[in-house]
């Protein structure tokens, strides 16, 4: 393990933490809601904002991390603010000679994957970071590196606003015009928040829920209809010889007919099913408190109302796939497996129909 250097501007940087009043502070909505976003965006399942004090750092807002600090020379983000103008990434810790052998990686959390985003004051010093964790190698993405320094803006701002609060409370009470002020920006952070998190989970096309939000919807889904002994259904949805529209019509015209389909979808389903584009020409609805006929109920619906809506170029028709849980389907993995499957049934069949998934004979065979 080999200790991060104290950055030259050390006596300064340590000056500005303790003005900012923060450390061992109860925790903030404000700030819990944004590691949440940050794991979210970046997939990871652990975030923190990391405050590197004398000799320890300190977790302000944590989620997926039990531990509220840990020694400074363990310390990943001690490294990361010695650059406070770039985003630190280890995308593999047990191949890095600064972190192999720290107890962090070789035992629990057991870190493989880090990226930090330095908290930086608006004089230039570097109090933590936003930082993201995970416990196998991994790489982030432009749009989740983007997503993360602006992510660790917004920590930056809050903490801003934080301290300005309480300087003004010292001050006076009294001075109402700088309350509005900070009222005001305090606005704009939740909104800024607020198109982060939407930014994060809708497609830009369609504008339904992207397959990230899909997936964190499904994932709270299932475990609710076994809790709730209700059933429940998922439908897999694929337009029908879409890169043939595509080769002959060219995208543009493609990328119409996918915003029309999910325009039609929103349309047809139920105000608490959840329909969302699931990537390329495929859309996906999870529909709680349905049982299979229900759910081909509503599958049947879907496809009447795409084949039969106006088209300006040719017809345009899809292709469905429909499972429930059930003895042998009981997991996310499972049901999506089954309604792939039924939906590859769906194209085999000739195209614009509806599948159930199969489900085993009695007696288990």
């Amino acid at each position: 393990m080999i200790p991060a250097p104290m950055p030259g501007n050390e006596v300064k940087r340590m000056k500005a933490l303790a003005e900012y009043a923060v450390l061992d502070t109860l925790p903030e909505q404000a700030l819990d809601d944004l590691v949440k976003l940050a794991s979210f965006i970046c997939g990871t399942p652990i975030a923190l904002v990391s405050l590197i004090d004398r000799d320890r750092q300190w977790f302000k807002a944590r989620v997926g991390l039990p531990a509220s600090e840990t020694p400074r020379d363990m310390a990943f983000c001690a490294h990361a603010i010695l650059k406070p103008d770039e985003l630190m990434i280890v995308p593999d810790a047990r191949s890095d000679a600064r972190f192999a052998d720290n107890p962090l990686v070789t035992a629990d959390p057991s870190i493989r994957f880090y990226a930090g985003a330095p908290l930086v004051t608006p004089s230039g010093e570097a109090l933590g970071t936003l930082c993201v964790i995970d416990r196998q190698p991994r790489e982030l993405r432009p749009d989740q590196k983007e997503m993360l320094s602006a992510l660790a803006r917004a920590v930056m701002a809050q903490l801003n606003l934080s301290r300005s609060i309480g300087v003004l409370e010292q001050l006076s009470q009294r001075q109402d015009k700088y309350v509005e002020q900070l009222e005001r920006y305090q606005e704009g952070m939740e909104r800024l928040q607020q198109k982060l998190l939407q930014e994060s989970s809708s497609d830009g096309l369609t504008g339904l829920p992207n397959r990230r939000a899909w997936q964190q919807r499904i994932d709270e889904e299932v475990p609710r209809a076994w809790r709730a002994d209700l059933p429940l259904a998922l439908m897999m949805i694929d337009v029908d010889l879409f890169k043939a529209y595509n080769d002959q019509f060219g995208h543009p015209a493609g990328d119409a007919v996918l915003k029309q389909v999910g325009t039609i979808l929103g349309q047809t389903v139920r105000p608490y099913d959840y329909a969302a584009r699931y990537g390329g020409e495929e859309f996906s609805v999870i529909l709680p408190a349905s049982s299979r006929d229900g759910a081909l109920v509503m599958a049947e619906r879907v496809r009447r109302n795409i084949q039969r809506a106006v088209w300006p170029l040719r017809p345009i028709t899809v292709s469905i796939g429909v499972a429930t849980l059930s003895a042998s389907v009981t997991t996310v993995e499972q049901l999506l497996a089954a309604a792939d499957g039924a939906l590859y049934r769906s194209k085999a069949e000739g195209r614009n129909c509806v599948t159930l998934d199969e489900l085993p004979a009695p007696g288990g065979a």
